[in-house]
């Protein structure tokens, strides 16, 4: 795989208007943290850590075109309880950096093992995705169920039914310059995040500028693309899992996702968020983080579960 000293961006100029962007926008970042680059065969993984060493590990995926920073509504919560990972997507935008190229699905476990392999070296982790994240989760949870004591999937996109037409055809749209479709693709799709008042709104609006700025100075990013899972798939799922989806969802239905789960693998915990839909970790950030919180410090059959720290 060549490539230039810029890489992943598209010239030196683009990385250092990409960096000084993140670099602002991470000085929010509510709690205290420290960030890693974890070097292996697939490429520098950066990473973000918050909370106690001591506590255990639970690992955040955040969905496409998102970074680390995608967890700011939700980490000092979850960081209070839980030694937090939040990782930059090596195949997206943020500070992680390819060294080869990922076609298939198998890429992304490899990658994600060599990481998780450094994260946590031994014992088995806690993890929790978003969207295109939560695909890659569920993914990891069935290839390497021995790593994982639970696993917390937030409207994992494809996964459970195929996308919804509407969003391929909105997604396809943002393709299209100087038609302001990014913007409206976000306003649909984050909805009720966008509704819930000026605080809302300018946080979507600031990813809008934020994806603009990201698109202009990256290189092409090839998407693997994610699975609907068979019947049988999700019935081998044998890590405790969450599947949590807002009821506006627009990737798919959430009645019907829902009632595809309970019906072939009611092993994993389903629940509808109310007033959200595919921003329901912005829009319900506390609903959503106290029932994160609450699944990952259950007991369990087998006796698993951490107590839970105020």
């Amino acid at each position: 795989m060549k490539t230039s000293a810029a890489h992943p961006f598209r010239s030196a100029q683009a990385k250092a208007e990409y960096l000084a962007l993140y670099t602002a926008r991470a000085k929010r970042w509510p709690v205290a943290s420290e960030t890693r680059l974890i070097e292996s065969p697939s490429g520098q993984t950066f990473v973000r850590l918050s909370g106690r060493p001591t506590d255990p590990p639970l690992v955040l995926l955040p969905g496409s075109r998102g970074t680390s920073l995608t967890w700011f509504p939700n980490i000092a919560a979850l960081s209070a309880h839980y030694r937090t990972y939040a990782l930059d997507s090596l195949y997206d935008f943020g500070l992680s950096v390819p060294r080869r190229k990922l076609t298939r699905p198998a890429d992304l476990l490899t990658w994600l093992e060599e990481v998780l392999a450094v994260l946590v070296p031994e014992g088995r982790l806690n993890l929790a995705g978003l969207s295109y994240g939560g695909w890659l989760a569920g993914e990891y949870a069935l290839r390497f169920p021995q790593r994982l004591h639970k696993v917390v999937l937030l409207a994992p996109a494809v996964t459970v039914l195929p996308t919804s037409l509407a969003l391929i055809f909105r997604a396809l749209l943002t393709l299209i310059p100087y038609i302001n479709a990014r913007k409206k693709f976000y306003y649909w799709l984050l909805q009720d995040a966008v509704r819930s008042g000026e605080n809302g709104q300018a946080i979507i609006d600031e990813a809008v500028a934020d994806w603009e700025v990201a698109e202009r100075c990256f290189g092409p990013l090839p998407m693997v693309l994610p699975r609907v899972m068979g019947d049988k798939v999700l019935q081998s799922l044998k890590v405790p899992s969450l599947f949590l989806v807002g009821e506006n969802e627009k990737i798919y239905s959430a009645r019907k996702a829902v009632s595809r789960l309970n019906r072939v693998a009611p092993q994993i915990r389903t629940e509808i968020i109310p007033q959200a839909g595919h921003d329901l970790w912005l829009a319900q950030a506390d609903l959503v983080t106290g029932k994160i919180l609450d699944f990952l410090n259950a007991q369990t059959a087998s006796g698993y579960g951490y107590r839970r720290r105020y």
